[in-house]
């Protein structure tokens, strides 16, 4: 499998701030992998990812994209990324499909509107101009616009952000489907569930600086507690016990109450990624 970007000792600093605003940070994002850079607001990732689709170059350290330098790539990388900004870019006095058809008027190659639209539930509304669409609906319009292109690395941010659970699943499962088919995907959000559900592996920016490169699995290994807590009945009352996950299969406490007793749940000492967050960050997400 490629490298799709190959980041080294990566600084940039905008020409109005003193300092730098990304330090030194190295990280590799695999092609066919979904990339989760977290952090909190002002950390770097937004920062990050613009140079990464070329919008800030003036940077020091290496950036490889499929083994190319990526300040000597011409116009053509456009052709196969795609982008879906936080905050959607429409035209809102065109319809939806009229923006549709002139933002694939840019590329070579496209997928097909119809069925992009259909799938995000926007068909129906194709002939109604954007400036009347709700938040959700600008979300789902705003994806497609980022898959438009059949792109081969696809860069979202926030891109369930508004969404109802339904529609948010069905964004997820395009993400999904895509990643299936060889997509590489450059995510960052605040939204914990959408990282455990997608995310191969995730990035903390703090400070400019990464903290953890790790997959979800991982880190919950780390940051959790090694402990299996059992809830359970007895004469109508429930009841907690709490073991530790060491040779938990010997435990005689343990084995009575799995053998024994009505048991309503079992939990291992699983943190959350939210927690993780907070912990490696030290900022509250909520």
């Amino acid at each position: 499998m490629s490298i799709a970007f190959s980041v080294e000792n990566l600084y940039f600093k905008y020409p109005t701030s003193k300092t730098d605003i990304i330090k030194g940070i190295s990280f590799d994002v695999q092609e066919g992998e979904i990339f989760g850079l977290l952090g909190p607001s002002g950390a770097g990732k937004s920062t990050t990812q613009k140079i990464l689709i070329k919008l800030l170059e003036d940077y020091s350290g290496s950036i490889k994209y499929f083994g190319k330098d990526l300040k000597a790539i011409d116009k053509s990388f456009y052709e196969e990324i795609g982008v879906g900004f936080e905050m959607p870019v429409h035209f809102s006095k065109m319809t939806a499909l009229e923006n549709m058809k002139f933002f694939a008027g840019f590329y070579k190659n496209t997928a097909n509107i119809q069925e992009l639209m259909e799938r995000v539930g926007l068909w129906e509304f194709k002939d109604v101009k954007v400036g009347e669409y709700s938040k959700g609906m600008k979300v789902r319009l705003n994806f497609v616009r980022a898959i438009l292109n059949q792109p081969r690395v696809l860069f979202i941010d926030e891109v369930t952000n508004g969404l109802d659970p339904k529609n948010a699943r069905t964004i997820k499962d395009m993400i999904a489907e895509y990643r299936a088919n060889g997509g590489t995907v450059f995510l960052t959000t605040h939204l914990m569930n959408d990282v455990e559900q997608l995310c191969d592996r995730v990035a903390f920016c703090v400070n400019g600086n990464l903290q953890e490169i790790s997959t979800p699995r991982d880190l919950k290994l780390k940051y959790g507690k090694r402990e299996v807590k059992i809830e359970y009945r007895e004469n109508g009352v429930t009841n907690n016990a709490l073991f530790p996950l060491e040779k938990i299969g010997s435990n005689n406490d343990f084995q009575n109450i799995i053998k024994n007793k009505e048991i309503e749940t079992i939990h291992s000492g699983e943190t959350s990624l939210e927690d993780i967050f907070i912990i490696v960050t030290g900022v509250d997400i909520k």
